[in-house]
């Protein structure tokens, strides 16, 4: 097992996956750095090789696909997530790992929101989107995360060993991040320095529909983590437009003694029921996933035992 390993996962990359590589190397020279190229058709592969990088091939396209298979194959006490871009310095990694290895947190976010982020990024919808998904996540799981889609984040072996990665692009930063928070895991937010790519070198996330996917993310998240709280907020809707659309119905009763929109009225039926259903579907799903939060922590005290039998 490492005690730390720099995870570098690279789509076309070759212009700045040497000196990220070299950059990691001056400042964790004990770290093992591992490169997983992710379909490249520029020769990322052979520059980090050529730079001493132990590289590795994931050939199903994205991001998510290329983490699920670092955390199913790297053991380590502390594991670096960091972008070949090079946006990211390695200096800001020191103390990172050593808020995993010494203080124990499971996972630290490099918040790139708070620094300069918004000075060096040229993309004003990124702005606007990061912003608008940390306030999302923020109010609906009750947390206090600075920057949910960064890709620069230290972890701990009980996170990586514990997390079931199912997104499959762009959208993992986002579960990794709702996972950490729903399961309690302890997270720390520490403000990092973010620069531009170097000159040639393009972003592969794609503004509006990367965006649009982590958006969707976040609506199946919430289902999945807070059932209660989403079918009851369904509930309450459903049942007040009912009542909205029975007003005119019941005021026609009063004033007339018949009903004369039964069309209305059996929507208003419907609705009605539909609330109701929805809340007891609510009920259920999160008893069940009450139990699976007991599993889970089942399945967290079986990773820490195996932690501890690797370094006895």
């Amino acid at each position: 097992m490492d005690d730390i390993a720099v995870l570098i996962p690279c789509f076309n990359e070759v212009l700045s996956v040497k000196k990220v590589i070299d950059d990691w190397r001056r400042e964790l020279p004990k770290a093992k750095i591992y490169v997983y190229d992710n379909n490249s058709t520029d020769g990322t592969a052979d520059a980090a090789r050529e730079a001493g990088a132990i590289v590795r091939h994931e050939y199903r396209q994205g991001k998510g696909n290329v983490i699920r298979s670092m955390f199913q194959d790297i053991d380590a006490k502390c594991y670096i997530m960091v972008d070949g871009d090079d946006a990211f310095p390695a200096k800001d990694g020191i103390e990172m790992s050593s808020m995993v290895l010494d203080d124990g947190v499971d996972m630290v976010i490099g918040d790139r929101l708070s620094s300069t982020y918004s000075q060096q990024n040229k993309r004003p919808f990124h702005n606007f989107g990061n912003s608008l998904v940390k306030t999302l996540i923020n109010r609906i799981f009750s947390s206090d995360i600075h920057d949910v889609m960064t890709g620069y984040r230290a972890l701990s072996y009980r996170f990586v060993k514990s997390f079931p990665v199912l997104s499959q692009g762009f959208e993992i930063e986002t579960e990794m991040t709702i996972h950490a928070v729903d399961k309690n895991m302890k997270i720390m937010n520490r403000a990092v320095n973010y620069r531009e790519r170097p000159d040639g070198s393009t972003s592969k996330l794609r503004t509006i529909p990367d965006g649009l996917k982590v958006i969707r993310t976040i609506f199946h998240l919430f289902c999945d983590y807070r059932p209660m709280f989403f079918f009851s907020l369904l509930a309450t809707f459903l049942l007040i437009l009912s009542g909205v659309m029975f007003v005119p119905v019941l005021n026609d009763y009063f004033a007339t003694g018949l009903v004369a929109r039964f069309p209305t009225l059996i929507v208003c039926g419907f609705g009605a029921v539909a609330a109701i259903i929805s809340f007891f579907s609510g009920l259920i799903l999160q008893t069940i996933k009450n139990n699976e939060r007991r599993e889970f922590e089942f399945r967290l005290h079986q990773v820490n035992e195996w932690y501890k039998s690797a370094f006895k």
